[in-house]
């Protein structure tokens, strides 16, 4: 054999290893990245921002940086009562924010918002998430649910103390959705806005009171312009929360990846129930150091708390009929649910 016909082998040899090699590479390697943001209200600093920031971080890590993400905390990207609406449209890919925010948009769901008399964070998170296997609600079709989440205990802060429904009546109280449905059966003066409003109508005394958990105290420092913490759990509430993505976004991932990211909304759903407890120890700590006062109801006047607001679940259930949807079902489920985990 010459040099030449020897050189000719060792290309034709070569090539083939560079070809077996090729296709020996996984697919993804060869992908385009995807590149999606994601909008969410609370600031960068709240936990409740940093822990959406890390399921970012996950998704890419999980993904060997086939999914790209870009945050955008504080409502930058979108305001918080427009981000699902945002999502729905693709400004957003993926967005976190409140269902009651556009009120009467989520109707059966609303459900979760009721004065149910809540106690802890990490069974609202599973209930809303088991509520929402269960009924499958048609409310949310226009997008794709990553999970859903509710913190804990809605109760009454207040820059001047009150014992009793007495005290309370004509207070104007910042609430939103079905809770100011709960203030204003209480006796109060809702006045709507969303949280990242609050803290300054609170300073300037547009509103005198606010209902919320306790863990805004110190995450969104509230705690700073009340002065009192008002422990009526007898008609506690919840919030309903949404992680929800693009519906034609999600289509187009491949679906190796919509199984990786359903797998991290497992974790994140427990890890979110979680935080919510754990934070609002946190408030409540904030709370005590500021020197705020605690007053906790007498049995009875909590009692009446707990009965002034049942006409607000009546009313839930009654709408709900005349809309052909399953809202004692759902009530019931809730309770059941309540029951047997609280």
């Amino acid at each position: 054999m010459n040099r030449r016909s020897g050189i000719g082998v060792t290309a034709v040899v070569c090539m083939f290893v560079f070809v077996l090699l090729a296709g020996s590479v996984p697919a993804y390697a060869q992908e385009k990245v995807i590149n999606l943001n994601f909008s969410n209200f609370f600031p960068a600093s709240h936990k409740n921002s940093i822990i959406m920031a890390d399921w970012c971080k996950e998704v890419e890590k999980r993904t060997k940086g086939r999914v790209k993400l870009t945050y955008y905390p504080g409502a930058v990207l979108t305001p918080a009562g427009q981000t699902y609406d945002s999502v729905v449209k693709g400004i957003a890919d993926v967005g976190e924010s409140v269902l009651g925010y556009t009120k009467g948009r989520f109707p059966l769901t609303e459900v979760i918002d009721l004065p149910l008399g809540y106690k802890n964070a990490y069974v609202a998170t599973k209930m809303i998430n088991a509520y929402f296997k269960k009924f499958q609600p048609k409310e949310f079709d226009q997008v794709k649910v990553m999970y859903l989440h509710a913190h804990g205990p809605g109760i009454l802060f207040t820059k001047r103390p009150v014992k009793n429904l007495e005290e309370l009546r004509g207070m104007k109280v910042r609430s939103t959705g079905f809770s100011a449905k709960v203030a204003a059966a209480l006796g109060a003066s809702p006045v709507a806005m969303p949280q990242t409003e609050s803290y300054e109508a609170l300073r300037t005394g547009i509103v005198e009171g606010i209902l919320n958990p306790i863990e805004a105290m110190k995450g969104w420092k509230i705690g700073e312009v009340v002065k009192y913490t008002i422990e009526n759990y007898g008609s506690a509430y919840s919030t309903s929360f949404f992680v929800v993505m693009n519906k034609s976004k999600w289509n187009s991932l491949p679906p190796d990846i919509q199984k990786i990211i359903e797998g991290i909304n497992e974790e994140w759903m427990e890890k979110q129930g979680k935080q919510w407890d754990a934070i609002d120890k946190e408030g409540r700590e904030f709370m005590t150091q500021r020197g705020n006062k605690f007053i906790a109801l007498t049995k009875a006047e909590d009692t009446r708390w707990a009965e002034k607001v049942r006409p607000v679940i009546d009313e839930y259930v009654k709408e709900l009929r005349t809309k052909n949807l399953p809202g004692e079902e759902a009530l019931k489920f809730c309770l059941d649910y309540l029951k047997t985990h609280q």
